[in-house]
């Protein structure tokens, strides 16, 4: 049993191509049914997120599972099969196993680390599973992948340092308050960066949002986000007294907070801090509100600089979660060579058996009656020789198999004693897809 993975991702392919071979989880179950209908797969999972879509396969055959899947693709979303070559990478064996496992654990993603993609494995998984579409190698290896993604994240920390403006920000504020629950944000300006930044706020444990916008209206609809209030963009400075943190970041080209209102605000604050963050650029806040008493005020300089700190950490972890995947790698490994070779080597055994037993019958039967004692002396011999004949090639075929050559030496073995594996044939019966797989026609 073979595994391959064939993908596409957003260092590959345009966002046209990507989204036509997306899957959304009502088209599952169908198109898993179909891939599985390919005579050359026996197992498959499909990955598809915002960046990324890949399937992976259990075969037999190498080039006929990946031109199978690329048949699949090509099907289904339309593109000609040369461009779907073009523009998918494929995996086989080893290093499929080590990209599932990069990809758990976030090293493969466009943010270094992201959590998200270890949820959509455990999802793509999952359904795989309640369609029937997969099989005990692939079961194996995305519970291995799931286990990978969980301890790089635990050992490394690798998704613990914010890489984003809006997650600096938070960091930013809980290093500040160690705890947020109970804070207060006054949020101004309704764009997107503002909406991120708030939200993350909120997840993080601020209750209170006051969100004001020259548009009172968007200031209303982003408001209600979060179970806030909206408040005129003249009346913002009497609620500075009220906020632990402002964001801001209108498109203004000057100063829309100034120095004199906010010092009024914090004569009322009674020595409360006031945590401001301008993301704006060019900067809603003018730069010697940071000077007054209880005040601190960071930029987007500031931001950055947390974003760089945090990346350069990030790639750190990196280094030590490549570590472990090669670890989980080798361990996996080990198992997977054993599963190839085990049928084998059991249908050699048997080979074995049968020989013997028809050999010794023929031998008894020629020495006609003797001692229940020779009888066993016959019969030992019989299955020494045995024994002793496979011993070697079973322990070779055991030892190749942790080798990237194992699944050839198997199967010369297979066509040197005319083995029958079972399982193998049963694929006669599965009806490949009317065409030309290599066309896609």
């Amino acid at each position: 049993m073979l595994i391959i993975a064939v993908g596409v991702n957003h260092r590959t392919a345009p966002v046209e191509i990507r989204e036509r071979l997306s899957f959304s989880d009502h088209s599952l179950e169908t198109s898993l049914a179909r891939l599985n209908s390919y005579s050359a797969i026996e197992g498959c999972v499909i990955l598809s997120t915002c960046n990324r879509t890949e399937i992976y396969a259990a075969t037999r055959e190498l080039d006929e599972g990946l031109n199978a899947i690329w048949d699949f693709l090509s099907r289904k979303s339309g593109v000609d099969i040369s461009e779907i070559k073009n523009c998918t990478y494929a995996h086989t064996l080893y290093d499929t196993i080590r990209h599932l496992f990069r990809v758990a654990a976030g090293l493969d993603s466009m943010i270094l680390g992201e959590t998200q993609i270890l949820g959509q494995v455990r999802h793509a998984y999952q359904l795989a599973c309640r369609f029937g579409a997969t099989n005990r190698v692939l079961n194996t290896l995305f519970q291995q992948a799931i286990t990978v993604g969980k301890r790089v994240r635990t050992e490394t920390g690798i998704d613990q340092n914010a890489v984003s403006i809006s997650y600096a920000a938070v960091e930013l504020a809980k290093q500040q308050f160690k705890d947020l629950s109970g804070r207060s944000v006054l949020v101004i300006g309704a764009g997107k960066m503002s909406e991120l930044t708030a939200r993350h706020l909120v997840a993080n444990g601020v209750s209170g949002v006051i969100v004001s916008n020259r548009s009172y209206q968007r200031a209303v609809n982003l408001a209600a986000q979060f179970n806030g209030r909206a408040v005129k963009f003249d009346q913002l400075y009497c609620y500075i007294e009220e906020a632990d943190i402002i964001i801001s970041c209108t498109a203004a080209s000057h100063y829309v907070v100034r120095l004199n209102d906010v010092a009024e605000a914090i004569a009322r604050r009674q020595g409360r801090e006031l945590m401001i963050i301008d993301i704006a650029v060019p900067r809603d806040i003018d730069p010697a509100v940071g000077q007054l008493p209880g005040v601190t005020l960071y930029d987007i300089d500031d931001l950055q600089q947390v974003v760089d700190h945090n990346l350069a950490q990030r790639k750190k972890a990196a280094v030590a979660a490549e570590s472990i995947i090669e670890e989980e790698l080798d361990q996996f490994m080990q198992w997977l060579s054993m599963q190839f070779v085990v049928p084998t080597i059991a249908a050699l055994k048997q080979r074995g058996e049968e020989i013997k037993q028809k050999e010794l019958r023929r031998a008894l039967n020629r020495l006609g009656d003797i001692s229940e004692h020779d009888r066993k002396v016959v019969s030992s011999l019989a299955n020494s020789i045995v024994n002793q004949l496979l011993h070697v090639p079973v322990t070779q075929l055991k030892a190749y198999a942790l080798t990237p050559e194992g699944h050839l030496y198997m199967k010369v073995l297979q066509n040197l004693f005319k083995l029958e594996i079972p399982g193998e044939q049963s694929q006669a019966g599965k009806k490949p897809v009317q065409g030309n797989l290599a066309t896609g026609r």
